[in-house]
């Protein structure tokens, strides 16, 4: 069972959620909080496994909220997917950074709802549509100058190549065909990267793929 923590300030956007959620036989509401300290709170806890969190907040808004959550150890296999309003959100990409797994729009069709939480505890990142990659490119450009870290000196090539292609937005199995590998051995190519980078999940690999300068925002399209 998937446990979710609704964490947004209008109870009627919770409600509809959880309604959506408990309706479904391998998601469940763990709980919810009204503000950002107090999801905080919440998902220390009650350890769910994925938090919906909205970015804007009273008490303590969602960006700062997340990166309480992500940035404490005990909490490393909790999820979080920013909710937003807009989907060209100025705080989207800062919220990537922070540790968020990626994010939704909150009249998002509930199918897409609801496989993006089950898309996010598999490790995968909320970062396909191309609204999303301009998104995070246009903010990365924005950023400080890119800078290869120790850890991007570890990679082999081949890690390093499948890095740019997570960083521009392509799924496993796009890599595969762009590679001609298996989905299993891009899966392996990824999975590798991540761990020898440090990297919480996917959106953080991507995140990396940028700051680093491996990817370059004028490659998308």
């Amino acid at each position: 069972m998937i446990r979710v923590l609704l964490a947004d300030d209008q109870v009627l956007v919770r409600a509809g959620f959880k309604a959506l959620l408990d309706a479904q036989p391998d998601i469940g509401v763990a709980g919810e909080a009204a503000d950002g300290e107090a999801a905080v709170r919440a998902v220390r806890e009650l350890r769910p496994d994925v938090v919906l969190m909205d970015i804007r907040m009273p008490v303590l808004d969602g960006l700062a909220a997340t990166r309480a959550i992500t940035g404490d150890p005990g909490l490393a296999g909790v999820r979080v997917v920013m909710l937003t309003t807009f989907e060209l959100d100025e705080y989207v990409f800062e919220a990537l950074r922070a540790g968020a797994s990626g994010f939704l729009v909150k009249d998002t069709e509930p199918e897409e709802l609801l496989r993006a939480v089950r898309a996010v505890v598999d490790g995968d990142a909320l970062l396909s549509p191309g609204v999303t990659r301009r998104l995070i490119a246009e903010f990365a450009a924005r950023s400080k100058e890119p800078e290869e870290t120790a850890g991007l000196r570890q990679l082999t090539e081949r890690e390093r190549e499948v890095m740019a292609l997570v960083g521009m937005g392509l799924s496993n199995e796009e890599i595969a065909r762009r590679l001609v590998v298996s989905p299993l051995t891009a899966k392996t190519h990824v999975s590798r990267t991540m761990v020898k980078l440090g990297a919480r999940d996917r959106a953080q690999l991507v995140v990396m793929a940028y700051e680093s300068g491996l990817v370059r925002p004028g490659w998308l399209g």
